[in-house]
Order: structure tokens, then C-alpha cells, then sequence
């Protein structure tokens, strides 16, 4: 093996699958954790077998390796970040923290850049601001970064990343909204959501940005937002998975919604907010061009095709299932389940009935 090391911790996921191999065409050695054996027969790829969110496992990748770069894409609670962050500095010389843009607030003041104010700066719920929800656990991650005294650390912050089996549509994932549609049953939608803007970048996008980032001494103690300059109605989007995927989105008030689907606090602070997203200080440190990205139509189509090929479903959720079939009067196909799996679906429908 060539090159300088950069550890993926993370590196079979929707964002991984495409850095990885774009770290390698820059000529990086990388090794990439995954939860499953892997093989590669590229003589600078190297997976390792276990999860990097386990500190043993980390802590004796990390004195073995030494790499030169980090980077997570690994999702923690706070308090579990907090007793890693400094074993992941110190053994790096930069480690690149995958953040989101789900820490930003709303705001009368768009497109979003790295100083708009952030959900756990400004939001006036306790209730909320109580909980380490997604958007504020990464907020106070980065806030741990910031304090720790070092400037090793890139922050990163990408927005809603499509892949190969990574499709979302709403709060909804891949596991809910392809499972349906290949299924011939719609999925339902709050009318609300969809008169929101959002952005939507494709994953190869996302590597392309992160790779001049990796070892540049310019990114050190910056935050970046890694995402496409596009914006789209939810209701566009809603067109293109019909267009690409056959599905059908049946229209609800936004109570039916969160009542079926659940996910409140992804639903208020984020999808109930126009999500568009200011990338020039991102094309500013790596020179690449907005013209440079893959439009969303033309990426969804791709990644769509590809997974229609060979489609994959993550953990259907068969609660979640019973639900929606509830709410639009349908049934989706139980044949070869196991028992355990029909009794779930049959008794969440009912429940859903009363």
C-alpha cells in the first residue's frame, strides 16, 4: 500500500460507498470500517471487520494505524461523542466530523451558510432543547470539537444525501417509500411538507466535495456545508420518485401524518422548514463549480434504476406498514413472511383502526 491513510469509519454507507473510491483515485491508502466481512482486491483499499462506534474496537484501530486523516461517519449520542472526542484527535492529524444541516433553525435569512444560527442556539422549546435529538446532538458535537482545544478537526455538514439504496422522501427512508412503490401501494404525505423547499444531493456530489478537504491544512478548525446549491418542492421530488419508481403519494393534513409516520421533532425542525442551503464557502476551498454537480432529476433517476436492478430493503418497518395501509385503505403482500413478522403487521393495523 501507497499513500497517505485516511480511516472511513463508516465506509460501506451511502456517503462511503462513493468517498471511498473517490479517495482512492486521489491516491489516498484507505481503510474503511464495515459492520460485514468485505473483500477488495485494490491494493490501497483495506477493510476492517467491526463497528466503529465501539471504543475497544476503535481504540485498537486507532493506536495500530495511526492515520493521517479521519473520517466519521458514524452517528453518536453526546455523551457517548464526548467520551471518544479526543481519542479521535489525538491520534490523527485531521479528523473530519460529519455533522448535518438538520442543526440549522429556520430562518427569515436564505440560502443557509455556515453562520446561520443554529436550533440549539436559538430554539425556545425546553421540551425539546431537553432531549438529545439528532439535530442537537450534532450541534453540541460541534460545540465539543470547538472546545477541545485543538484544531485538527474539519466540521462537514451535508444535507439530504440520495445513494444507492438511500432514498428519502419526507421523513420517510428507502425501507417505507420503495418498498411500497415496487409493491404497487402508495404512501401518504402531508400537503404541508410538500409546498416546502428542500435540497437533495447526490452522495457522488458529497465525495467529490469532501476529497480536496481531506489533508488540506486551509480546512482545520472550518465548517463547510457539502451540498448542492438546488432546491426543490417537496411536491417536485414527490414527481420525480412517480416519474422513476411508480409511486403514488396520497395527501394528508400534517396531523394524519406525524400520527402515522411519527418522527415529530424531524418533522417540526426540519421538514416544516424551507431547506435551502448556501454551498460558496464548500466550492470556494475545493474549486469545484454549482455546474459541476449531478442535477437532482437526472440522479434520482440513476440511483433509482440501478436499484430497481437489484433492489434492497434495510429493515422494513411492517408497524409502519400497517399504518400507512390504515390511512390509504390498502394491504401490502404478507406471503413468505414469518409468523412473528404478520402478527406485528395484523396487530398494529387494528391498534391503528380503534
Amino acid at each position: 500500500m501507497t499513500g497517505r491513510k485516511i480511516l472511513v469509519l463508516g465506509g460501506t454507507g451511502a456517503m462511503g460507498v462513493y468517498l471511498v473510491p473517490a479517495l482512492l483515485r486521489a491516491g489516498f491508502q484507505v481503510l474503511a470500517t464495515s459492520r460485514t466481512h468485505r473483500e477488495t482486491t485494490h491494493p490501497n483499499l483495506r477493510y476492517l471487520q467491526g463497528d466503529g462506534r465501539d471504543m475497544a474496537f476503535l481504540s485498537s484501530l486507532l493506536s495500530n494505524l495511526h492515520p493521517d486523516a479521519i473520517v466519521d461517519f458514524m452517528s453518536y449520542g453526546t455523551e457517548a461523542f464526548a467520551a471518544r472526542r479526543h481519542l479521535l484527535l489525538d491520534f490523527t492529524s485531521q479528523y473530519l466530523f460529519l455533522s448535518s444541516y438538520r442543526v440549522f433553525a429556520d430562518s427569515s435569512t436564505i440560502p443557509l451558510t455556515e453562520r446561520s444560527p443554529r436550533l440549539l442556539d436559538v430554539c425556545d422549546d425546553p421540551a425539546y432543547l431537553a432531549t438529545d435529538e439528532y439535530a442537537l446532538a450534532k450541534a453540541r458535537q460541534e460545540n465539543l470539537l470547538r472546545e477541545s482545544g485543538l484544531r485538527n478537526w474539519t466540521i462537514l455538514r451535508p444535507g439530504i444525501t440520495y445513494s444507492h439504496n438511500r432514498f428519502q422522501f419526507g421523513t420517510l427512508e428507502a425501507n417505507t417509500v420503495c418498498f411500497r412503490a415496487l409493491q404497487g401501494l402508495p404512501v401518504i404525505m402531508a400537503r404541508e411538507i410538500l409546498a416546502r423547499q428542500t435540497t437533495m444531493t447526490w452522495a457522488g456530489d458529497v465525495a467529490k466535495l469532501i476529497v480536496p478537504l481531506v489533508l488540506n491544512p486551509e480546512a482545520l478548525a472550518e465548517d463547510y456545508n457539502i451540498v448542492t446549491a438546488e432546491h426543490r418542492l417537496w411536491s417536485e421530488i414527490a414527481q420525480h420518485y412517480s416519474d422513476f419508481l411508480n409511486l403514488r403519494v396520497v395527501e394528508t393534513d400534517l396531523a394524519t401524518y406525524a400520527a402515522v409516520v411519527g418522527r415529530l421533532p424531524q418533522i417540526r425542525f426540519d421538514r416544516m422548514y424551507d431547506r435551502i442551503m448556501d454551498n460558496s464557502k464548500v466550492l470556494a476551498a475545493t474549486e469545484i463549480a454549482q455546474a459541476d454537480f449531478m442535477p437532482l432529476r437526472n440522479g434520482l433517476e440513476r440511483e433509482l434504476a440501478s436499484f430497481k436492478k437489484h433492489p434492497y430493503y434495510q429493515y422494513p418497518d411492517f408497524a409502519l406498514n400497517a399504518r400507512m395501509d390504515r390511512a390509504t385503505g390498502t394491504r401490502m403482500s404478507l406471503a413468505g413472511l414469518p409468523l412473528k413478522r404478520k402478527i406485528r403487521y395484523f396487530l398494529e393495523k387494528h391498534r391503528s383502526a380503534k
